[in-house]
């Protein structure tokens, strides 16, 4: 184990450790335009037309320069960089997501991933009989086999489910919500153990690939007294704006090798140490208070797996929150310092504003060419922009009698992959298949058409062997 610090050391850059010329090179020029310019960039095979960003990520240049550059100096010494070299990088790397992010250094912490995050997060808690967990149709299928898990086990906090299909609107969803929370049953109780609901809420649901009204879901839950737990696995890095302090959610989670570019696989995980309440005295005037209680990084006695750090709470050998997470076990570190590399990589393309702004009208440009292609529609609202960021989601033809099957899932991944040498995410919803494809920097129109032609073939062969009562 390291040096054990009651607070994170000064922060320090890679560039303090690391001689990275190829990145040096490659940033005295300005970045070619986007689109298929910037594919040398990347280390695609050149036969393979990648439309699946959102669920791997990809991996640039100069991150993977500064990778490979991180594990040769691990290598030379690995009990300097494990018990001292890598503190001041990660401090680092904290610093510059808090600020991407709008928070303070010592409410985020790195993890494995939004998985293990999210888990961190439930398991914390001091769950009773009565508590209820909430999740949705939408919710990603490993966190709701985690809130199954949970349930299952005593005490057995009840599990609720909301309902949430698309097409709809955010205005919709947010009245669903609303009165989905208030429809839980509410028991009050006589010990320090009181009624606990927590819901957890996707900023950017996987499949399908849309965004949620997730900050007024957030507010929703504050006014009926219910925690929020925020799985934004998708939205650092394609979601604009985020401003954790102003949104108020309690804990909220996002993978940083998705849409930032970072090496797979690293999350952060967000816990704010106080929270504004606006307290109602009478008609005539509100006043806020700032409550600095660490009022939420108290739930979070230990992360997972249990630190050599770990004190109970109350102990005053208890260290920093951020201390908790940087050693709880033997880790590769180079995801998450790798963080620090792609933040760089994001303002040599010219910045978020610049980046998402291609991305997204990537995304609607390109699902409305698929949908005409394949004589479909995309999944949106009364407003097109509405619920599309950077993915957009395209309906398949496909018999509506056709059912969801593992072998049908089969097919169209052998086929996309080992035939057309492409991929996009497939998945049914609300009685139809659909696809979700990912607009990234290095794409441009021409590879949703070709996706969308390799659907298109792989669809009507499907259909005309459901027609002649094949199994599929």
């Amino acid at each position: 184990m390291p040096n054990r610090q009651e607070t994170s050391p000064t922060p320090q850059p890679l560039t303090a450790v690391l001689d990275l010329p190829e990145a040096a090179a490659l940033y005295k020029n300005p970045p070619p335009p986007f689109g298929h310019a910037l594919l040398a960039c990347f280390a695609f095979d050149p036969a393979y037309i990648n439309l699946n960003h959102g669920s791997y990520g990809s991996l640039s240049s100069p991150v993977r320069e500064a990778c490979d550059a991180l594990s040769a100096l691990i290598e030379r010494n690995p009990d300097k960089f494990n018990r001292f070299t890598y503190q001041p990088l990660l401090a680092h790397v904290r610093a510059r997501l808090a600020a991407f992010v709008g928070a303070d250094a010592d409410e985020v912490v790195m993890v494995p991933n939004a998985s293990h995050g999210l888990a961190t997060v439930l398991r914390n808690f001091d769950w009773a009989a009565g508590d209820v967990l909430i999740d949705a149709t939408t919710t990603y299928n490993s966190v709701a086999k985690a809130l199954r898990h949970l349930a299952d086990t005593p005490p057995h906090p009840a599990l609720s489910h909301f309902d949430l299909r698309f097409p709809t609107t955010h205005a919709q969803i947010v009245a669903a919500f609303r009165a989905h929370l208030r429809a839980i049953p509410r028991h009050h109780t006589q010990d320090n153990n009181p009624q606990k609901i927590v819901a957890v809420i996707d900023s950017i649901a996987s499949n399908p690939g849309v965004l949620l009204p997730w900050k007024e879901m957030v507010a929703v839950c504050r006014e009926e007294g219910v925690w929020s737990v925020v799985d934004a696995a998708h939205s650092i890095g394609q979601e604009p704006g985020l401003d954790l302090r102003a949104s108020g959610c309690d804990f909220w989670v996002s993978n940083c090798h998705k849409w930032l570019i970072g090496k797979r696989a690293s999350a952060v995980l967000y816990v704010p140490r106080r929270c504004v309440w606006s307290y109602h005295r009478d008609s005539d005037w509100d006043f806020d208070v700032w409550v600095d209680a660490r009022r939420n990084q108290h739930v979070i006695r230990t992360p997972i797996p249990t630190p050599h750090s770990y004190a109970p709470p109350g102990d005053p050998a208890r260290p920093a929150f951020p201390v908790l997470f940087e050693w709880n076990g033997t880790i590769d570190f180079i995801p998450a310092l790798s963080v620090d590399a792609a933040l760089d990589f994001r303002t040599w393309l010219g910045g978020e504003e610049a980046i998402n702004g291609y991305c997204h009208a990537l995304a609607l440009a390109g699902g409305a060419r698929m949908a005409e292609i394949l004589g479909t529609e995309v999944l949106h609202g009364a407003d097109a922009h509405e619920l599309t960021l950077n993915m957009v989601n395209v309906a398949l033809p496909l018999p509506p009698d056709l059912p969801y099957t593992f072998a049908l899932d089969h097919v169209f991944r052998t086929r996309l992959l080992d035939e057309f040498k492409t991929y996009v995410a497939h998945f049914p919803h609300n009685g139809r298949v659909w696809v979700r494809a990912s607009a990234q920097v290095f794409n441009d129109v021409s590879d949703f058409e070709y996706a969308a032609g390799a659907l298109k073939a792989i669809c009507a062969d499907v259909s005309a062997a459901h027609e002649r009562g094949e199994s599929v």
